[in-house]
């Protein structure tokens, strides 16, 4: 058999192939739509800002600020003369697990060496874990003592009473119960008085009863809003907790949730009754009810009695 006679290679037949082959091409390749680029709408374009805003702000809520602890120092007159006296205040712990935030809440509470530290209550969450909030006070370092109130958080957990005051001491902390403690500072003598919660007209009484007119005399109290008219003259400072700051914050908008005995006090600094007494509302460590926080970041205040080291 020979194909001679049938030639499939000569240049005419080759010509048509290609050429119909080429114009078969063409032919499909110019009845496809031309590609174009997709067009960012503007309702894509906001839709997708949107959507970045809207993560940003959950981080920001949700992991960034409730751990961007802040340290707030006030300078106050103590009325003695002598050395200052630094005062570090800690509250609202919450605590559910001693976790690695928290460590370095303590380490940085240690390391501004403070002469005491006082907490100013709420210590617990629903999980009851006292271990961890012995442990966390464990790390905590003053060279004249540890001092501490109860919240509500403590009632709640039915955990409170005698029975928390000998946990506490395990740990090196002197819980007050609507109590006095004598503590002298170099040439200072002060009285740390404990009011228990919910800071009740009669035992404010009796304290005041309690209190020395020539000490410096220190209330400790969870909530801010109690009868601040029994308070005595020689009250020199009230440190509280309780309001988390609002915990979520809008500028120029009031906080949308305050707790019971919070009052008119959110955060920072505040004169009450009819002797201007200083009284400190601070913004805790630790979240309660959402783990969150937005423009009220958790807090650490450190107060200096008396007058400044001399800079040299």
């Amino acid at each position: 058999m020979t194909f001679n006679n049938v030639n499939l290679y000569n240049d005419n037949t080759l010509f048509r192939v290609q050429a119909t082959g080429v114009s078969s091409f063409s032919e499909k390749f110019s009845m496809r739509p031309a590609q174009q680029n997709p067009r960012v709408t503007r309702r894509r374009f906001l839709g997708l800002g949107m959507a970045g805003l809207v993560s940003t702000l959950a981080a920001d809520c949700l992991w960034f600020e409730p751990q961007a602890l802040e340290l707030t120092q006030l300078q106050l007159p103590s009325g003695f003369a002598g050395a200052p006296v630094r005062i570090l205040q800690i509250s609202d712990l919450h605590l559910s697990t001693f976790n690695g935030y928290l460590a370095k809440v303590a380490e940085q509470a240690t390391g501004l060496r403070p002469d005491i530290i006082v907490l100013t209550g709420d210590y617990l969450e629903e999980q009851r874990n006292i271990r961890g909030v012995l442990d966390f006070f464990r790390q905590l370092k003053a060279q004249y003592g540890i001092y501490a109130v109860q919240g509500n958080w403590e009632y709640w957990s039915r955990l409170e009473g005698e029975n928390l005051r000998r946990h506490f001491a395990r740990a090196g902390v002197q819980l007050l119960i609507n109590e006095r403690v004598d503590v002298r500072i170099g040439a200072h003598h002060l009285s740390i008085l404990g009011l228990d919660y919910p800071s009740g007209s009669d035992h404010l009484k009796t304290l005041m009863q309690l209190s020395v007119p020539d000490r410096f005399n220190l209330l400790l109290s969870h909530v801010p809003a109690f009868s601040h008219q029994y308070l005595e003259a020689h009250i020199g400072l009230v440190l509280c907790g309780h309001t988390h700051g609002g915990q979520v914050r809008l500028p120029w908008v009031p906080p949308f949730y305050l707790p019971r005995y919070a009052g008119r006090f959110v955060s920072g600094l505040y004169h009450v009754s009819a002797h201007h007494t200083p009284l400190y509302v601070n913004r805790g460590v630790g979240t309660s009810v959402l783990p969150i926080r937005f423009l009220c970041r958790p807090e650490l205040t450190l107060f200096t009695l008396g007058e400044p080291a001399a800079q040299t």
